[in-house]
């Protein structure tokens, strides 16, 4: 259904975010990530105590493409 748009000011719009004014049958933003971190890196929670003496993270990918994303423009 049509509507009428009175004046828009759009200050950014993110990497993967979509803007649209109008009609649309579909909207698909895509995007992938890749995150390396260490031991401890993603515990959440109160008085956590974390001993790392030996820890290392191996961020070598041997992949050339890991989530291939087409993107149609």
């Amino acid at each position: 259904m049509p509507a009428i748009v009175g004046a828009v000011k759009v200050i950014s719009v993110g990497s993967s975010g979509v803007f649209n004014i109008g009609d649309v049958l579909t909207m698909n933003p895509v995007s992938t990530a890749k995150t390396f971190a260490g031991a401890g890196s993603f515990n959440t929670g109160d008085n956590l105590r974390v001993r790392n003496d030996r820890s290392i993270t191996k961020t070598y990918d041997q992949d050339v493409l890991d989530s291939n994303v087409k993107s149609i423009i």
